[in-house]
C-alpha cells in the first residue's frame, strides 16, 4: 500500500524537504504552493527532482478562509487517486511533520484498513463562533481580500458587518439535511476520496454554493461523507496532534523543543504547528529519532 501526502504550502518551503526526508518510498507527495508565495525557481526545481514528489502545482492563489484552499486540496486529490497503488490519502499543511516512523504509520493503516480518519460534528456547534453557520449565511469575501493584510482584514470585516446591520443573508445551504464541520487535516482511503470527487463532479451546485463561504474545506468533506455509505467506517478524529494553546506567538501553539516528550508519547501519527525559528531544534530532534528508528528497523529486518 502506498500513501499519498497532499501538501498545502505557502512559506518555509524548506520544511517540505525535512518532511520528505523522514518518510520512505511508499509515501508519494502531491504539493500545492500558494501562487502568491515568493518561492525561487531553484527551490521549485529542487522539490520537483525529489523522487517521491509526484506532482507539484501553483495553480491557485490561496487566502486563509477562501474557497481556493478547498480547490487546491481537490486538485491534488484528483491527481493522487489516479495511482491505483495508493491506499490512503492524507492532507497536510507546510507546518506539519510526521511524529512516527514510516513503518509505524504503514502498520497503523494496515491494522485499520478501511477506516476513515476525519473529525466531524453536526452544525451548528458550540465549537465554532456563532455555531459555524455564519460561515455559510453571509458572503465572506476571503478569496477577494487577503485577511493576512491589515486592509484585507478591514474590508472583510466591513463587508460582514454591513450584511449583519441590514439583515442580509444568503439562501440556506439546503443541499443536505444536516451540515457537518471538522478539521481539514484528515486521512481517508483512496476509494473514499474518489467518492468525494465524484459527488462534487456530479453535482456542481455544491461548489457553486460554497463560494464566499468561510473555510469551506472544514465543511464539505465531512458533510459529504456523513451522508454517504462511508459513514459507518468513519473514526471521528484526526491523526494530527495540535496543541490548542497560545504559545510562541500563535494559537494553536507553534511547537518547540519543550514539546519533544509530548510528541514522543502521543499516539497520533502527525503533528502541527511547526514554524521557524521556534521549531528548528524540535524538527532536528524528530528527524534524528525517526531516521534512527528506520535504520534500526531496516537492520533488524
Amino acid at each position: 500500500m502506498k500513501h499519498a501526502v497532499l501538501f498545502l504550502a505557502y512559506k518555509n518551503i524548506h520544511h517540505l524537504f525535512d518532511y520528505i526526508s523522514i518518510l520512505d518510498d511508499d509515501f508519494l507527495f502531491y504539493i500545492h504552493i500558494d501562487k502568491k508565495s515568493a518561492v525561487s525557481s531553484d527551490i521549485i526545481e529542487a522539490l520537483s527532482q525529489k523522487k517521491n514528489v509526484v506532482f507539484l502545482s501553483r495553480k491557485y492563489t490561496v487566502n486563509w478562509g477562501g474557497l481556493n484552499l478547498l480547490k487546491a486540496i481537490l486538485h491534488l486529490a484528483g491527481e493522487a487517486v489516479k495511482n491505483r497503488e495508493v491506499g490512503y490519502i492524507h492532507t497536510m499543511s507546510g507546518q506539519d511533520l510526521p511524529i512516527k516512523s514510516s513503518r509505524e504509520i504503514k502498520e497503523f493503516f494496515e491494522r485499520n484498513d478501511g477506516k476513515q480518519f476525519i473529525e466531524y460534528f453536526p452544525l451548528p456547534s458550540s465549537r465554532w463562533t456563532d455555531g459555524g453557520l455564519d460561515r455559510l449565511n453571509y458572503f465572506n469575501p476571503y478569496d477577494t481580500f487577503d485577511r493576512k493584510t491589515r486592509m484585507g482584514k478591514k474590508l472583510i470585516n466591513a463587508t460582514v458587518r454591513f450584511q449583519r446591520f441590514f439583515g442580509i443573508k444568503r439562501k440556506p445551504f439546503d443541499l443536505f439535511p444536516t451540515l457537518y464541520g471538522g478539521s481539514v487535516w484528515w486521512s481517508l482511503s483512496s476509494s473514499c476520496v474518489q467518492y468525494v470527487l465524484d459527488e462534487i463532479r456530479n453535482n456542481p451546485a455544491i461548489l457553486k454554493r460554497l463560494r464566499y463561504t468561510l473555510c469551506a474545506e472544514e465543511i464539505l468533506v465531512q458533510t459529504l461523507l456523513m451522508h454517504s455509505p462511508y459513514r459507518t467506517s468513519i473514526v471521528g478524529n484526526t491523526l494530527t496532534l495540535v496543541l490548542w494553546e497560545y504559545r510562541n506567538g500563535n494559537s494553536p501553539a507553534t511547537l518547540d523543543k519543550s514539546d519533544f516528550s509530548t510528541l514522543q508519547k502521543s499516539p497520533k501519527l502527525f503533528a502541527r504547528r511547526f514554524d521557524y525559528p521556534a521549531s528548528r531544534d524540535l524538527v532536528s530532534l524528530i528527524k534524528k529519532e525517526l531516521l534512527h528508528k528506520e535504520h534500526s528497523n531496516s537492520y533488524l529486518s
